[in-house]
């Protein structure tokens, strides 16, 4: 059984990766409902939590039916982040995670992010700073390096562990390759073999197949796996790796109706939680994931894409599902 701390996740949890723009309680609530053990919120900024930024307090929404969840936070500050661990604890989810792996500019460039793996003696005082804050199990997620001659994981893997870090979860490449590149495993592995580490080591980077889960499951020895990418607009990847590790069998991919069920649930998630035009606009990104490999469904998508009208919405989304099912019937 892994745990974090209390918290019980199962033989081999798979774990929902936070994701910014795309891991919102509408896209959290189809995962889960596909098999998800553990979510995260899009992360949240420190400063911005500090500053009652509507977005980044948005961004604390959290609901019942997702537990157990966690909340990410980053920053490069101190102060700022263990006052946004006293904001997080005050909203009672299952664990506060750091986010100490982003790649991208706007948050490296504030020393944040991926850019705290140049200074292991920053973050260990960031991360105590929160865990002096909350009563909360602390995870962090973060990558193997700065670069490929800084891949200083193994060293942030046990000094995280000795402050009291709860689990950790390590996407396999450096800041430098940001998503290029295949992701290695192979420190991952290797700390997760340390006789040292006792917490849950989890991997990130390039799940995407139920094959590829117990090929790498069986060969690094993880705890549990992180899945991001692969299950924007493919729900379904959580309960395919899940039956294929039971049965050694693949599943069928969803049917037609099963796709457009996601879609739907999703698309009024986002409504609901964001308002009408938000919630429409933010959707569009999502149709093409829910969507591909349907021959000829161009023409469905810049339909979809182009209007803000709900009910034109699902009316082109019963016309895709009643084509294709006929399709599908008739093939």
């Amino acid at each position: 059984m892994v745990k974090i701390g209390n918290i019980e996740l199962g033989e081999f949890p798979l774990l929902l990766a936070p994701m910014e723009d795309v891991s919102d309680p509408p896209f959290r609530a189809v995962c889960k409902e596909h098999g998800a053990d553990l979510m995260y919120t899009e992360f949240i900024s420190s400063e911005g939590l500090i500053r009652d930024a509507i977005k980044s307090r948005q961004k604390l929404d959290i609901f019942d039916y997702e537990k157990p969840v966690g909340i990410q936070i980053f920053g490069g500050d101190e102060d700022a982040l263990a006052m946004s661990a006293k904001i997080v604890d005050a909203t009672n989810p299952d664990l506060l995670d750091i986010n100490f792996g982003c790649p991208v500019k706007k948050v490296v460039c504030k020393g944040a992010g991926a850019a705290v793996l140049k200074d292991i003696d920053l973050m260990v005082r960031l991360t105590k700073a929160c865990i002096r804050e909350t009563s909360l199990p602390v995870t962090i997620k973060t990558r193997l390096g700065w670069d490929n001659d800084t891949r200083n994981i193994e060293e942030v893997a046990e000094r995280m562990q000795d402050i009291g870090v709860k689990a950790i979860s390590i996407h396999g490449r450096t800041r430098m390759q940001l998503y290029k590149g295949d992701a290695d495993w192979t420190l991952i592995g290797k700390i997760k073999n340390n006789p040292r580490i006792h917490i849950p080591i989890f991997g990130n980077g390039d799940i995407d197949t139920p094959e590829k889960a117990v090929e790498y499951k069986n060969r690094y020895g993880v705890d549990g796996i992180m899945i991001g990418r692969a299950a924007i607009g493919y729900p379904w990847i959580f309960r395919e790796v899940k039956h294929y590790m039971a049965t050694g069998e693949t599943l069928p991919p969803p049917t037609i109706a099963e796709r457009l069920h996601a879609c739907r649930k999703h698309l009024h998630g986002s409504v609901n939680w964001k308002g009408t035009k938000i919630g429409i606009l933010e959707m569009r990104r999502h149709y093409a994931s829910y969507l591909k490999g349907l021959s000829h469904v161009k023409e469905y998508r810049t339909r979809l894409v182009s209007t803000e009208d709900l009910n034109e919405i699902e009316g082109i989304l019963n016309e895709v599902e009643e084509r294709f099912t006929h399709e599908s019937m008739t093939a």
